[in-house]
């Protein structure tokens, strides 16, 4: 008699033995809109500039678990000189990766591109609700190419220890998009 999983279909045979990458968990880890000059600045006729700082941060929490926390800061400011910021919202969205069998090469690039490429939309979607609940006209950030920034990174990395500065599993800036 063949075996039952809960969803009805039959229970495979053997687990995958191979490299296994899952999304174990996504959330907030911290979220900040300011808007200083509010409500003086919605009647301000000057072109905004927008400014957007990106990083990452990537903490083991097990052999297999680790927490990727993706940092967007987007500053919108107009005019020149002091006092000028119009908004500025700050996003941390984080989540919690499994990542079985992998080299650690392979893992690192999956911690670097593949994990911000999941955790993005959230935080590029609630950076939009923010600002248009902040009063102002929608924003929609502009897609992210994290291979690029990892292939950049990787390389300044490599450059490092071509430098002495250490290895590249001990770089400072492992794992960063």
């Amino acid at each position: 008699m063949s075996e039952q999983a809960l969803n009805g279909g039959a229970v495979p045979a053997q687990q995958p033995n191979g490299p296994q990458f899952s999304v174990e968990k996504i959330y907030v880890k911290d979220v900040s809109f300011e808007s200083p000059k509010a409500p003086h600045v919605f009647n301000e006729q000057n072109a905004p500039q927008i400014n957007m700082n990106l990083n990452q941060r990537v903490q083991r929490l097990g052999e297999n678990a680790f927490e990727v926390v993706l940092g967007v800061t987007l500053t919108c400011t107009a005019g020149e000189g002091e006092g000028n910021s119009v908004y500025m919202v700050e996003v941390q969205q984080a989540g919690v990766f499994g990542l079985t069998g992998f080299e650690p090469n392979v893992t690192d690039a999956l911690l670097g591109t593949q994990c911000p490429n999941v955790l993005y939309p959230y935080a590029r979607q609630l950076i939009g609700d923010l600002i248009q609940a902040g009063g102002f006209a929608p924003f929609l950030l502009q897609p992210i190419n994290f291979d690029a920034l990892y292939a950049e990174g990787l390389r300044q990395r490599q450059s490092q220890q071509a430098a002495g500065n250490g290895d590249l599993a001990s770089s400072e800036t492992a794992g960063n998009a």
